[in-house]
């Protein structure tokens, strides 16, 4: 091909095309429905709406209709006939992406984010909505049955979790929350070390893991560091203390976060 002009450049002659995401809503409240829908045309272009249902049974009907498939589905939990696994279940492979729209409850919420589900609360708000969007990646696996099962555990028996869904750099990762030794954060991201010393980078602060796993046996003794207390090898006394872990790594116990982990240390020799 020959150009003309040398001053013009190529990527403002050849545009690239948008990627269009074909997406589905199952909502039964009809004005939740409507907003919804008007929410998405108004704050997301890249998304096409091909099929809205009302019910778990529109739903089925729905999904068997679209024979090109799609890729994103907006799901309630909680829908008229019933919850929406009784949709999801009917299906031999989920291959599409999923943002749950709901107004439960916290511990629904805390089952999103260990399964690493997007999700949107109700009212919706437009940011939100765009944020979770942004995240849905087309023509790549979702592994959404994996995430589903994590979440459903959770959702089911919250006591008994043991599960949780990573989504990190290279991947998608599911580990035991007993296998996690200690997690390190850098700026925007956090390194998961596992028991068998392999290491996870996700981009995600270590806040997010703190909120997660403080009820698991995991205690934040520095601004960088959330240990699991069943890898504690050694605290050393002294100024500033620091902790030996089960795989010599030290780490240091903040001035401030001390006394709180000494007083964990002694509900623990008391069995508390």
């Amino acid at each position: 091909m020959r150009i003309n002009a040398p001053n013009v450049v190529l990527s403002n002659i050849l545009k690239v095309k948008e990627i269009v995401i074909r997406a589905i809503i199952i909502e039964d409240e009809l004005n939740s429905l409507k907003n919804l829908e008007n929410l998405i045309a108004q704050n997301c272009p890249t998304i096409k709406i091909v099929g809205t249902a009302r019910s778990c049974e529109e739903g089925k009907v729905l999904l068997d209709t679209l024979k090109d498939g799609f890729d994103l589905a907006f799901m309630d939990i909680q829908l008229s006939d019933g919850l929406i696994f009784t949709l999801l279940d009917s299906k031999q492979k989920i291959d599409f992406n999923i943002i749950f729209v709901t107004a439960f409850a916290e511990y629904a919420v805390q089952a999103f984010r260990y399964s690493s589900i997007d999700y949107i609360l109700k009212p919706i708000d437009p940011d939100k909505l765009k944020e979770a969007v942004s995240r849905v990646v087309v023509g790549e696996p979702t592994q959404m049955t994996k995430k589903l099962d994590i979440f459903r555990e959770y959702y089911n028996n919250p006591n008994a979790f043991s599960k949780m869904s990573i989504s990190a750099i290279d991947g998608i990762y599911f580990v035991n929350i007993r296998d996690i030794c200690r997690l390190e954060g850098e700026d925007n991201y956090t390194h998961i070390f596992l028991d068998k010393g392999n290491k996870i980078t996700i981009s995600k602060t270590i806040k997010t893991y703190v909120d997660l796993l403080s009820d698991k046996n995991f205690f934040r003794v520095h601004k960088k560091h959330l240990i699991n207390l069943n890898f504690m090898k050694k605290f050393v006394k002294g100024d500033g203390g620091y902790l030996i872990m089960d795989d010599d790594t030290q780490i240091e116990v903040s001035r401030r976060r001390r006394p709180a982990f000494i007083q964990q240390l002694k509900d623990m020799q008391m069995g508390l």
